[in-house]
């Protein structure tokens, strides 16, 4: 990704002064601060030269920009996101998060900005689009995962399942040839694919979608309408479709709006 104008900064707190929250607040103070995953690639993670990367660091950097204003990362866990926000610690969280009824409760959603779902992932001439053309192949997946539950679930007659011990060993399985198709996380696909670039991998079909949401703080509706109109035009721009690229090595799937 192109580096940032000069006037974005990405600097890393852990502590400091309340967020502004408010979209005129921070258009005002020229600060935003956002709450990344601490360390869940490909979403974001510490690099090797120790500055955070990632999908959702490349999004908060687009957004920085597009403010035109110095972007503060917070890296977070899962279970910081929701409070980090009620509490202005943070203006946005872009961190891989879902949306759902019972978080609704308590924070708003922007449209969906990220893929993030378990699919079928196979080389370029494996004809398959959907679970029904599974009948005669044979596919590796994770046993006791929710991609095993689902897809024993509904498999055709005829599909040959390999359950494997852990991630590692149904990845090796795959490279290995030992099995036709590879059902897994489109994060665990984009490692592979990361690491295997002449893999040529592809999504076949998404077994079960669960894309991701922006966080903003229930009332904070001008930032909300704001971050909503940011993902409209990256999509429409094809940035967030670069992004889906490079980070997950798929195109970017058709994603929901709110």
């Amino acid at each position: 990704m192109k580096k940032l104008a000069s006037l974005i900064t990405a600097a890393v707190v852990a502590f400091g002064a309340p967020a502004q929250a408010e979209l005129s607040d921070i258009l005002e103070e020229g600060v935003i601060q956002i709450a990344v995953p601490e360390n869940f690639p490909p979403f974001g993670s510490l690099g090797p030269e120790g500055e955070y990367v990632g999908y959702d660091v490349a999004v908060a950097e687009m957004i920085a920009e597009d403010l035109g204003v110095e972007l503060e990362l917070v890296p977070v866990t899962s279970s910081q996101r929701i409070p980090y926000l009620e509490t202005d610690r943070v203006d946005l969280v872009i961190s891989s998060m879902g949306a759902n009824p019972e978080r609704a409760k308590s924070i708003m959603f922007s449209s969906a900005y990220a893929p993030f779902y378990s699919g079928a992932f196979a080389a370029p001439d494996i004809e398959i689009a959907a679970v029904e053309d599974l009948s005669g192949m044979t596919v590796g997946l994770t046993g006791g995962t929710l991609e095993d539950l689902e897809l024993t679930e509904i498999a055709p007659e005829g599909t040959e399942i390999i359950r494997f011990g852990d991630n590692a060993a149904t990845l090796s399985a795959y490279l290995s040839g030992q099995v036709d198709v590879l059902v897994t996380g489109n994060t665990v696909a984009a490692q592979l694919s990361e690491d295997n670039p002449d893999l040529g991998l592809q999504t076949k079909f998404i077994l079960n979608d669960s894309p991701c949401f922006i966080g903003v703080k229930k009332g904070n509706t001008d930032l909300l309408q704001w971050v909503n109109v940011f993902i409209l035009h990256k999509k429409l721009g094809g940035q967030l479709n670069e992004l889906s690229l490079e980070y997950f090595g798929q195109e970017l799937p058709e994603l929901p709006t709110l």
